[in-house]
């Protein structure tokens, strides 16, 4: 692993569990073992740094998220499959990164989440167009709708002002989306499959 990718790393991993406007560059530049003048030399500032994080982090979900898609044979089954390094973004602390994010740096998030949301919605047409092929997703709807659907419902837990997250919590929410999704695209075959995962859910 280069060096930039174990500084940008660790880097996110601090922003990941103290949020966007909460580490100071100087707590960054500390917690390196460097001094800000170096710090500020490979960033002249946190939004720029923050450009790189999200960056890294992203692609790096992504890559997890197609290698999960190539992986795992069963399309439905697959939606299921967690993985731990995109559960420490979406659940560590409240997950009080996006959140700051939101409020303090919004065109930095918004620019990031943009691509990212292309490129999320492909890996979810790729699983539609492999569903299909296993005879268990519904053949009459637009995929690529759907995907930007079930996109916007997941980002919908941080960024709505509709939902209360101190009365639904997280887990609960990510998991009544995903049924609610899966049960608008699969055919009678894919229900089947579906209704024994949350079986084992249950």
């Amino acid at each position: 692993m280069e060096e930039k990718t174990i500084f940008l790393s660790k880097a996110t991993q601090l922003f990941i569990e103290n949020g966007a406007k909460s580490v100071r560059m100087d707590e960054i530049a500390k917690e390196f073992g460097i001094s800000k003048k170096t710090l500020y030399q490979k960033y002249k500032n946190k939004e720029e740094l923050l450009e790189e994080v999200l960056k890294y982090k992203l692609q790096e979900v992504i890559e997890r998220l197609k290698y999960l898609d190539e992986n795992i044979d069963n399309a439905v089954a697959r939606m299921f499959c967690r993985d731990e390094e995109i559960d420490k973004v979406s659940h560590s602390n409240n997950n009080i990164l996006i959140r700051q994010l939101l409020k303090y740096y919004p065109a930095i998030f918004h620019k990031h989440m943009l691509n990212f949301s292309t490129k999320f919605s492909e890996v979810l047409v790729h699983n539609i167009e492999k569903g299909r092929k296993q005879g268990l997703y519904r053949e009459d709807f637009d995929p690529e709708l759907y995907a930007k659907l079930f996109f916007q419902l997941v980002m919908s837990y941080d960024s709505s002002p509709y939902f209360d997250v101190e009365l639904i919590e997280r887990e609960n929410f990510m998991q009544e989306t995903m049924f609610f999704y899966l049960n608008a695209i699969t055919n009678e075959k894919g229900k089947e499959v579906l209704k024994n995962l949350k079986q084992k859910l249950d």
